[in-house]
């Protein structure tokens, strides 16, 4: 694969390299799933982006020989009794909640509603305790894989796809001597991403409006999970410094004006958008040898996978 510089790589071409993996799998599951296995998708709120996620989610489940239901609940103090519904439903394999549905803590408390072992999106304390813990594994045998939350799985996939991993090095350990910026530290997508990133090996600068973390391992990898150190409130000066030898720059900003300044980019950088808005210009193909503008089909490509490997942990 030649990748010229100032490509822009679309998440559709990504996305692509597991469908065949997935649709064998479906495939495998005939025996216990003859319909398919079933994702069962829980809208209560007015967010348009989230029903046409839903729409895309959707499709995408029906290409690939999964049957999707979006189930809208009117009423938001009715989505608690049915995601438990359907957590004692048989027939489901899959739950996911399109969020943000009151926006503030009990959001997190319906996350854990969710029972564990439907838990595609991989928001579960357990699953998230692992992933800051570099925990791969549910069980002792190691035969359970735990789950990882799917966008910043999504964007580990596509920077492994863009060969940012170095497979030269052992598993856990390929980002090394890489240097990446998050802009974003939501618990849902920023901070799990520089944990996973950190964890395998980068040293990691997260971004947010009030401050500015560094994450690593530390000092030759010597620790087995990150270390998280504050570098400080955010400025654009301290952005700057963070960004000017970073080899992958990442954003998930939700807003229409944001814009990460190209200029801080350097020369032959990995930039990835992981927010529904567009938070580099135009210009960021004259810094970046390669541009990744959303990460949406590879997303759903992950939550599929995470469906699959719930099926198959409950098979051990």
């Amino acid at each position: 694969m030649s990748l010229k510089p100032g490509r822009t790589i679309l998440s559709s071409t990504i996305s692509k390299t597991y469908v065949e993996e997935i649709k064998n799998k479906v495939e495998a599951l005939k025996g216990i799933r003859p319909d398919g296995p079933l994702l069962v998708g829980f809208l209560a709120n007015d967010d348009p982006a989230a029903e046409m996620y839903a729409n895309w989610t959707a499709k995408t489940c029906e290409s690939m020989g999964f049957r999707y239901e979006l189930r809208t609940v009117p009423e938001k103090d009715f989505l608690e009794e049915a995601i438990i519904e359907a957590n004692r439903d048989d027939a489901v394999d899959g739950i996911m909640v399109y969020f943000p549905v009151f926006g503030n803590a009990q959001d997190q408390y319906l996350q854990q509603v969710v029972s564990r072992e439907k838990d595609v999106e991989g928001l579960n304390h357990v699953y998230y305790q692992n992933m800051y813990h570099n925990v791969r594994y549910l069980d002792d045998k190691q035969q359970q894989k735990s789950i990882l939350p799917c966008t910043p799985l999504a964007v580990v996939k596509i920077l492994e796809y863009l060969k940012v991993y170095n497979n030269l090095l052992p598993e856990g350990n390929r980002l090394y001597g890489k240097k990446c910026v998050v802009v974003n530290r939501s618990e849902i997508v920023g901070r799990p991403l520089a944990a996973l990133l950190a964890n395998d090996g980068a040293i990691v600068y997260s971004v947010d409006v009030n401050n500015v973390q560094k994450f690593t391992r530390g000092e030759g990898l010597k620790f087995k999970k990150h270390h998280v150190e504050d570098l400080g409130a955010y400025s654009n000066e301290l952005l700057q410094q963070c960004s000017a030898d970073a080899d992958v720059i990442i954003t998930g900003v939700p807003s229409e004006t944001y814009r990460f300044p190209t200029e801080f980019i350097k020369e032959g950088a990995v930039c990835i958008n992981f927010s529904s808005s567009k938070n580099f210009d135009d210009e960021v193909k004259t810094k970046a040898s390669l541009y990744v503008p959303s990460t949406g089909k590879v997303t759903i490509s992950m939550l599929l996978r995470n469906m699959l490997r719930l099926i198959d942990n409950r098979q051990k």
